[in-house]
């Protein structure tokens, strides 16, 4: 396996759904998104004027949580970090997407899209390279054996 950093960033790019909010409050679903050809240790979201999320970081950046699950793509991560509401159209234009245009009747370009960037600063992680079949075999045979599963991946804390 590359070093955690790298993993956790390659997985990030394919996740399409985690639990955002503000430090020591209801996480809430949205939809990261993570610009492929852009590396620079961002998570954006995007959402519309009026939501709690963006009327908590409308004024000033806040710390908040991200926690996502993905037996695809072998992360499983909560994630502490910065949110704050960002003006780029070039950014909004990069990490649109069908399922985004759904929540807005002028696409894009509406006056209610807000964009939102959230900043890792540490994460507790677990990362597989394994496949869903190795995942599950490893896990059956620990289950039928009775002892612990055997190196289903990386586990710790990411400094970012």
């Amino acid at each position: 396996m590359k070093d955690a950093k790298s993993e956790f960033w390659d997985a990030m790019e394919d996740i399409s759904e985690g639990m955002l909010g503000l430090e020591g409050e209801f996480l809430i679903p949205m939809t990261p998104k993570v610009r492929d050809d852009v590396k620079d240790g961002t998570i954006w979201f995007i959402t519309a004027e009026g939501t709690d999320l963006q009327k908590a970081v409308a004024a000033r950046p806040k710390a908040a949580r991200l926690v996502v699950s993905d037996r695809g793509e072998g992360l499983w991560a909560d994630i502490k970090g910065t949110l704050a509401q960002i003006t780029s159209q070039d950014v909004v234009d990069d990490v649109w997407s069908a399922m985004t245009g759904a929540w807005f009747e002028d696409g894009k370009r509406d006056d209610d899209v807000r964009l939102m960037s959230f900043t890792p600063s540490e994460a507790e992680a677990t990362i597989s390279d394994d496949n869903a079949l190795e995942f599950f075999y490893k896990i059956a045979k620990a289950k039928i054996t009775g002892d612990t599963p055997d190196n289903v991946g990386w586990q710790g804390k990411i400094t970012f």
